[in-house]
């Protein structure tokens, strides 16, 4: 099954993480991740949290529960030993090492990133493409559309408070997230 690292960045909107994990739920890719990933995302959830008004500790509480709750539903998603890879591509930004030091351990044939200037073609080994959530979530649609709504419907009916309907939720897809061509395909199916 193709493989796709998830960075930090695509992780963090909860809607589009939604999205992006209900479609791999249907086996339509498998998501990979790091621990220092899921360490950012777990900084960067709580943040989002107490910016809403959660206190500290609650917000700490449930940022790290997501981060577990995420790893129990996909427990082969973890790639371990990426370290030793760590700062040896030449990456502009050293702090993004970490990101491709697991996609090439993970033997993922994609890094879905909203920072893809941060991983230019002369660094990243050929046999790994780098693209963005708008991209990537296009490219997994296509594969099967069928899936991929089953996927969106399943989600949503998750949501109760509040309720959100398909339209909602392809609306906002597209108009905060960018999946124009995902939502376009979802929509026709």
């Amino acid at each position: 099954m193709f493989a796709a690292v998830l960075d930090t960045c695509v992780l963090w909107p909860s809607l589009q993480r939604d999205f992006l994990l209900s479609m791999a739920v249907e086996n339509l890719y498998r998501p990979l991740w790091s621990s220092a990933i899921l360490a950012e995302l777990e900084e960067h959830e709580a943040r989002k949290l107490r910016e809403r008004g959660v206190e500290t500790a609650p917000a700490a509480r449930r940022a790290g529960a997501l981060v577990r709750a995420m790893n129990a539903a996909f427990d082969d998603a973890l790639v371990a030993g990426w370290e030793p890879l760590e700062g040896t591509f030449g990456l502009p930004d050293i702090d993004d090492e970490h990101v491709l030091a697991a996609a090439r351990v993970g033997a993922a044939g994609a890094i879905v990133t909203d920072n893809v200037r941060d991983f230019p073609n002369r660094c990243v080994p050929s046999d790994i493409r780098v693209l963005p959530a708008t991209d990537f979530a296009a490219d997994t649609v296509v594969v099967s559309p069928e899936r991929a709504r089953q996927a969106l419907e399943t989600m949503i009916g998750r949501y109760t408070a509040p309720a959100a309907t398909l339209t909602d939720v392809l609306r906002v897809l597209e108009t905060r997230y960018g999946m124009i061509e995902a939502v376009d395909m979802l929509r026709n199916t």
